[in-house]
């Protein structure tokens, strides 16, 4: 049979209850034991790297899972699994796209409920997991497995925050489905692939690196903006409205900021890319002019993973103290390149 790596990072389908709240408190070898069925598709070994809830993930874990993974594919892993809380999965999952450069599936995982729950998600989706990263239909790439789905890392996005079937591709759908006996496979699996790859060794960085978001909306001016990078930030995200636009303050601090530090900005809109088509002070034409880069179609929470790696990657060739003036904007080119 395959040999599937199972890399567990905690999360609610590794939690137990208790009276403080629910918590990670089950290793990666029960969480395979508790579900019999998937040794059926493949020969499993099991790598704990964290027990963390998904919404205390930090790069240190990202890291180590991402380190297991490629350890497990040098020994001949087929796939790779890597579990996890379902708050930042998406996130995680697309920085191992970013990072790693496997020939085989990276699968990541988890649930919405724990295994004591009723009606609990965590059994069907640590099988599908494995069944795709089993299948030599899906090369390299990372996935996300849930309700039945698998996904680009790229494109998925928790949408709900309890349903069942919270991981979705706004715009893009799924790469495969899986039924009790079959996979229907809706487009190329190696159109999931990641369009930028980064040194690996980033993730070990990245902890180190600040990069806030700043949303726009009715009535924001530029204040948070300019007391982000008065406060040291490294970079900054703006989630902007529509196509990408801000409000004119929030654009005229903008301006200023790209001094100092370089500036992504997506969109709240859940589907869709960024694109300059508006003048006036926060209009897209006006941010490009200024130097922004764009998102296209990434999330909020992508960009922001994207726009960290990029600047952990550039300070690892750079001492840290020689990021100022014109080091920042050594660093906004190199941004801006990776959101090409």
């Amino acid at each position: 049979m395959p040999q599937v790596h199972v890399v567990s990072c905690g999360g609610t389908i590794a939690s137990e209850p208790s009276e403080d709240g629910a918590a990670p408190a089950k290793a990666g070898d029960e969480l395979v034991e508790a579900v019999p069925e998937v040794s059926t598709h493949a020969d499993l070994r099991v790598t704990d790297v964290g027990s963390r809830p998904g919404f205390d993930m930090d790069f240190g874990v990202v890291g180590r899972a991402a380190d297991a993974a490629v350890e497990a594919v040098s020994e001949g892993a087929d796939g790779v699994v890597v579990t996890h809380g379902t708050d930042t999965l998406a996130d995680t999952a697309y920085a191992l796209d970013l990072v790693t450069e496997l020939d085989v599936p990276v699968v990541v995982t988890g649930s919405q409920r724990r295994f004591d729950e009723p009606g609990s998600d965590a059994p069907s989706n640590l099988l599908t997991a494995v069944r795709a990263a089993a299948d030599d239909r899906f090369d390299g790439g990372v996935y996300v497995a849930f309700d039945g789905e698998l996904l680009a890392a790229r494109d998925a996005v928790k949408t709900h925050t309890n349903a069942l079937n919270t991981f979705r591709a706004p715009g893009k759908g799924p790469v495969a489905s899986f039924t009790r006996r079959s996979v229907r496979v809706h487009r190329d699996p190696g159109s999931a692939a990641s369009e930028t790859s980064l040194p690996r060794d980033a993730l070990s960085e990245a902890d180190a690196v600040d990069v806030p978001v700043v949303h726009s909306g009715t009535g924001v001016d530029g204040r948070w903006l300019t007391r982000a990078v008065e406060a040291g930030a490294d970079g900054v995200v703006v989630e902007g409205t529509g196509l990408g636009n801000t409000t004119s303050g929030l654009g005229d601090a903008i301006r200023d900021a790209l001094d100092s530090v370089p500036v992504v900005v997506s969109t709240r809109c859940h589907a869709g890319p960024t694109e300059a088509v508006y003048g006036t002070g926060g209009g897209g034409v006006t941010l490009r002019e200024h130097g922004i880069a764009y998102a296209g179609d990434l999330s909020t929470a992508k960009t922001r993973v994207k726009l960290v790696l990029t600047l952990a990657a550039v300070d690892g060739r750079d001492d840290a103290d020689e990021r100022r003036s014109s080091a920042r904007r050594t660093v906004a080119d190199d941004v801006a390149a990776a959101f090409e």
